[in-house]
């Protein structure tokens, strides 16, 4: 294997985000490249006689990678050895996308290199900081809020913090408890509770007095937690001396609160999705093309390549030579890696067409093999091209894997594809009936009736990927 296919291999396997860092080490790297910010080139207008009617929407229109003048003419050789004639160097080469404006590079680096967000120990630290406490209670303090875990639950018992801080420290555990208490009254509202119930009494709490039904919410947490949680809505009511109406506003009222305080304040920074291709629909044609942002446009520099020719030294010239052509093969690999990913997105766009138009349950069996066998290419490549690639269409971004997967047979001997089956799934739970919801075995008898035959365990494996619940949890007033 080449040094040049390997780079080849490598570039065609990382995301729009590696692929720029790739290209930014290349460019710090190699004297030779440079960022082309002249943006002459445009892309391949489709043929004049390509049909734009919205009646063949199969029909898929690929937009050409954008290429110069240069490259369409001159075809650039495997393998570059140094000692080759160097009078046919020519300007400058182009990756096919655009180079971002100015403007657009320093929102991004702006937008990306953004202070990171406060965690839940630093945003309770600087609570603790402003709150008055004596010496022995601001050490208890420190224990608890380390002790509590990323949803804002206390993860250690009273009796847990006065063994490890009785050893160091004259207190009881009513004085663990009354500081407890005092931490329990920071922000965000819940925090350091020692279960649910704790943490939903603690928020209802916070309510103002005058809001409807916040007695008898704090009742019925207080109180009656467990039957709510087998939602014994019946016994419930009776124990409220409520009617049916007023449990379910009671219960809404239950339902605002937040099961994971600490899940509101975070650290982590957002993680940005560029997407590689661009799937819209023009004139009733679906068009292809590449994301012209998710990379700079390269070009060969044209003042260090002339240099070739008159640096007198052969070891300044050879550096120069090696330089030339590890820039060539880079341009060349961003090339091929670009013409491959534009060649698979147009073959998937072209067998998921009933997806862009209809939705997630017209989406069709999908295999790499399918792939693989219209671009005449192998499995594994079509494997890297699709990995951590984003494609953004009318109906979302989605990575390139997203639109394979397995399927099973319907009763008509097709097939239906298992994003469409859980689309299915999801849109019949979302319109049953909520005081009695399906249980597996009746929605698997709804799909049979729909010619897809599934087993039950089938259906419950898709309902937990979805994360939704199952019928017992899933029962509420209607």
């Amino acid at each position: 294997m080449t040094p040049q296919l390997q780079q080849a291999i490598r570039l065609l396997q990382l995301s729009s985000l590696e692929l720029q860092t790739e290209i930014q080490e290349a460019l710090d790297s190699n004297l030779m490249l440079e960022v082309d910010e002249t943006g002459n080139d445009s892309p391949t207008e489709p043929a004049a006689d390509t049909p734009v009617e919205a009646e063949p929407a199969s029909e898929v229109e690929e937009a050409q990678p954008e290429t110069t003048s240069e490259v369409e003419n001159e075809n650039i050789p495997d393998d570059l050895p140094v000692d080759s004639n160097w009078d046919d160097i020519y300007d400058s080469i182009a990756t096919p996308s655009s180079a971002p404006s100015s403007s657009d590079s320093d929102n991004r680096e702006f937008e990306l290199s953004g202070p990171a967000g406060e965690s839940l120990h630093e945003h309770l630290n600087w609570q603790l900081q402003l709150t008055p406490f004596s010496d022995t209670d601001r050490a208890i303090a420190d224990f608890i809020i380390d002790s509590i875990n990323d949803d804002g639950y206390l993860g250690i018992s009273i009796g847990d913090i006065h063994e490890a801080l009785s050893r160091e420290l004259d207190i009881e555990e009513d004085e663990i408890e009354a500081v407890l208490h005092r931490i329990q009254n920071f922000d965000p509202p819940g925090v350091a509770a020692r279960d649910l119930q704790e943490s939903l009494q603690l928020q209802l709490q916070q309510f103002p007095l005058e809001s409807p039904w916040l007695d008898k919410a704090l009742e019925l947490v207080r109180e009656h937690f467990k039957l709510l949680a087998e939602r014994d809505y019946n016994q419930l009511a009776r124990k409220l001396k409520v009617s049916e109406n007023e449990l379910k506003e009671i219960i809404q009222l239950i339902q605002s609160l937040n099961p994971r305080p600490g899940g509101q304040i975070t650290n982590t920074q957002p993680e940005y999705i560029i997407p590689d291709v661009l799937v819209t629909k023009v004139k009733g044609q679906w068009r292809v093309e590449l994301n012209p942002d998710s990379a700079p446009r390269l070009r060969v520099n044209p003042h260090y390549a002339g240099l070739i020719k008159k640096v007198q030294s052969s070891e300044d010239n050879n550096c120069l030579k090696n330089h030339l052509q590890e820039a060539r093969w880079f341009i060349k690999s961003l090339l091929s890696r670009n013409e491959t990913l534009l060649k698979v997105s147009k073959s998937i766009v072209e067998r998921q067409v009933d997806f862009l138009e209809h939705g997630e349950e017209a989406m069709k069996a999908l295999v790499l093999h399918d792939i693989a066998e219209a671009v005449d290419m192998h499995e594994s490549t079509i494997s890297r091209v699709t990995s951590k690639k984003y494609m953004h269409t009318p109906r979302g971004i989605f990575e390139l894997k997203y639109f394979f997967s397995s399927h099973v047979s319907t009763s008509d001997g097709g097939e239906c594809y298992a994003t469409a089956i859980r689309a299915l799934l999801k849109k019949l739970i979302a319109d049953e009936n909520p005081s009695k919801p399906y249980s597996d075995n009746k929605l698997a008898g709804i799909l049979e009736e729909k010619g897809i035959k599934v087993a039950r365990r089938t259906v419950a494996k898709y309902r937990e990927a979805m994360a939704i619940p199952p019928s017992n949890e899933r029962k509420r007033l209607a």
